[in-house]
């Protein structure tokens, strides 16, 4: 068998507002957990406990997700500060 080989390049990342995208969804997952919260009686009589406790989860990996999209950005704005502070210094050690 052929070994897979793509076709064309893979497009670059969409890059956006994450720490907002991430920030919307963690309070929308709480949401629903908290409107969930006072169905929990019936809920739990139809063995569907889950679809709770899946809010629950799903707002706590946001948080998780918060943390780490904010890191992320931070991390890339150094980088892009880094090397326009570089490139600076080469035009200005290149002038002279």
């Amino acid at each position: 068998m052929a070994k897979w080989t793509p076709l064309h390049e893979a497009p670059e990342p969409l890059e956006g507002p994450v720490v907002a995208t991430i920030t919307g969804g963690t309070i929308l997952w709480f949401a629903l957990f908290l409107l969930q919260l006072p169905f929990y009686g019936w809920f739990a009589d139809r063995d569907l406990l889950w679809w709770v406790w899946t809010c629950a989860a799903g707002g706590g990996l946001g948080l998780i997700g918060i943390w780490y999209v904010r890191g992320r950005d931070a991390a890339l704005k150094r980088h892009r500060a880094a090397a326009a502070a570089d490139g600076a210094t080469d035009g200005a050690s290149s002038e002279g």
